[in-house]
């Protein structure tokens, strides 16, 4: 029995590491950053320097966010070995979850600040179609 019931916690830690990294992605929105990225390079005529300053600001997000990943990553590590401790919803797995929650919400906040760093190199009118595929990523139903 205790075999099973230690089988069952490894399963349900997995379980919840997937699910973490899968709500990671979607609040990371990667798909929305990505589509984005190709927009602003591929509908937008971009002046070399803007170019240039996009390069720049797209290789210090890189970095940003593989760091944030990683924390993400590392939360959710947690959250399987609280699980696995506590084989219920005890306080470590709702300290686990609210930890997950946490490093999710910082990898949001700076791709959002990412996208407004990238509005900022843009001139008006470019600064128009961007919101608008902005608003359209976030609004839009994801892919399955």
């Amino acid at each position: 029995m205790k075999k099973l019931h230690i089988a069952l916690a490894v399963l349900l830690a997995a379980l919840a590491g997937c699910l973490g990294a899968l709500a990671a992605d979607r609040w990371a929105n990667h798909d929305a950053d990505t589509g984005l990225h190709a927009f602003v390079h591929d509908e937008l005529t971009l002046t070399n320097e803007q170019k240039q300053r996009l390069e720049t600001l797209e290789a210090r997000f890189a970095v940003e966010r593989a760091r944030l990943e990683a924390s993400a990553r590392a939360a959710n590590a947690q959250l399987a070995q609280a699980m696995e401790a506590e084989h219920e919803y005890g306080p470590r797995v709702g300290a686990a979850i609210d930890e997950v929650h946490a490093r999710m919400g910082d990898l949001q906040k700076a791709t959002v600040r990412h996208v407004f760093d990238m509005r900022e190199i843009l001139d008006p009118d470019q600064q128009r179609r961007f919101d608008q595929q902005v608003s359209k990523a976030l609004t839009d139903s994801p892919r399955s």
